[in-house]
């Protein structure tokens, strides 16, 4: 019975001895907490921090990575052969898959960084709804069409009686036509078109026909470029989408322009108080290029096609978001008229997402110069390039209200890929 008893204990110390290896393992193999795709730069070689007990399974032959074991190091170093794909295996002790990752070969991407400011100008799909109101109409009856058609904020109206509409004045043309007829407005909303069915009422304050809505229809704003792209002519800024002031919804593009602009007046940012910069831009400006994308992570577009023929330019490489680190690093941004400076940081923290994430890092702005100036990060700096060891690594996307030297960047990979369909 005694042995019995004894063996069970070693065989229970046994198990746990190989669950805390495997568990001090997993903790030095950084691969298992890699997203499911890995990008190899052709020519280059890339090192995978992985070790017993486990290991990494490859395709031979005409393979488009060389995979070399080091022995000393205990790791495996990949250098892309040819670009394109390959699908890599981690398996434990050589025999259980644990996660498929998927290679990319890839040439390293050249931009130009940005960091001037720009002048932004966005004409919206349709007209979007940023209010709803009550409508007393010439019997002195109050009631609200628009919302008993189910109309809501936030609503871009796309078409009136299957006529396009491009801006406010339009709307109330229109509906001043179909007088209290039924109409049919075709809407756009959380990306999804619909059509409702309303019908105005004349109001006793004017005697026009409204629907009880308030539409906006364009935007302008002070931005900063993060970059040029030569490689397809394109272009990404702001490193966030433009939103509606009043409904927080994010613009739906119809067409849109940036331009130079001229910083005007800087007010500094303090604790709980964001600051903002503010710029003058008109339309005799020089056109740099025109919008094309509003999402959640920037704005971007195609540059005029004489840009960098006019321009002397220079690109630098970018870094991929596994290759930041946290560090020393600098800011591209204009703070006064339209001159391009260098202020330095420091990146604090690297987040560990697997997918698009304006959080991608936390930066603090370190240099004396801007933050006696500003205070820190302010609106109007979003898109500011960030470089690290000479590689274009992210920009600079929302500050921390609290704490204006410190703020948030997005990996300039993730930027890229929006303007990858362009």
């Amino acid at each position: 019975m005694d042995r019995l008893k004894l063996r069970r204990r070693i065989i229970i110390i046994s198990l746990l001895l190989i669950i805390s290896s495997f568990l001090f393992a997993l903790q030095k193999n950084e691969i298992l907490f890699y997203p499911g795709k890995l990008n190899v730069v052709k020519g280059e070689d890339r090192n995978l921090n992985i070790s017993f007990p486990f290991s990494l399974d490859y395709k031979n032959g005409d393979s488009k990575v060389q995979t070399i074991y080091n022995e000393g190091s205990k790791s495996y170093n990949l250098n892309g052969l040819e670009t394109g794909e390959e699908q890599l295996k981690l398996k434990l002790l050589g025999v259980i898959p644990l996660k498929n990752v998927k290679l990319n070969v890839i040439e390293r991407p050249h931009l130009v960084p940005g960091g001037n400011a720009i002048g932004v100008r966005l004409n919206t799909r349709g007209v979007l709804v940023v209010a709803i109101t009550d409508v007393i109409d010439i019997n002195g009856q109050r009631s609200s069409p628009a919302k008993e058609a189910g109309l809501k904020v936030g609503d871009s109206i796309l078409a009136i009686n299957d006529e396009k509409i491009v801006n406010a004045e339009q709307v109330v043309k229109k509906l001043n036509e179909i007088k209290d007829e039924e109409v049919t407005l075709k809407i756009l909303r959380n990306k999804t078109e619909m059509e409702v069915k309303a019908r105005s009422v004349k109001c006793l304050q004017d005697n026009s026909y409204r629907l009880g809505i308030w539409v906006r229809d364009k935007t302008t704003g002070i931005g900063t470029l993060t970059y040029l792209n030569p490689a397809n002519m394109t272009f990404g800024a702001l490193g966030h989408g433009i939103a509606d002031i009043d409904t927080g919804e994010l613009l739906s593009v119809e067409d849109g322009l940036i331009m130079n602009a001229k910083v005007s007046d800087i007010t500094q940012g303090k604790k709980g108080e964001p600051g903002e910069i503010k710029g003058v831009f008109y339309k005799s400006d020089e056109v740099l290029g025109e919008i094309k994308i509003n999402d959640e992570f920037g704005i971007y577009g195609k540059l005029e096609e004489d840009y960098f023929t006019k321009n002397q330019l220079e690109t630098i490489p970018i870094a991929f978001k596994e290759e930041v680190k946290v560090g020393e690093a600098y800011i591209l941004t204009t703070i006064e008229d339209n001159k391009i400076e260098k202020f330095t940081i420091n990146i604090d923290k690297i987040e560990d997402h697997d997918r698009p994430n304006q959080k991608s890092m936390v930066i603090k702005i370190t240099d004396p110069r801007l933050i006696d100036k500003t205070g820190g990060i302010v609106q109007g700096m979003s898109g500011s390039p960030i470089i690290q060891d000479g590689k274009l690594v992210g920009s600079v996307t929302h500050v921390f209200i609290n704490d204006p030297t410190k703020g948030y960047g997005l990996f300039i990979e993730w930027m890229l890929e929006k303007s990858d369909g362009l």
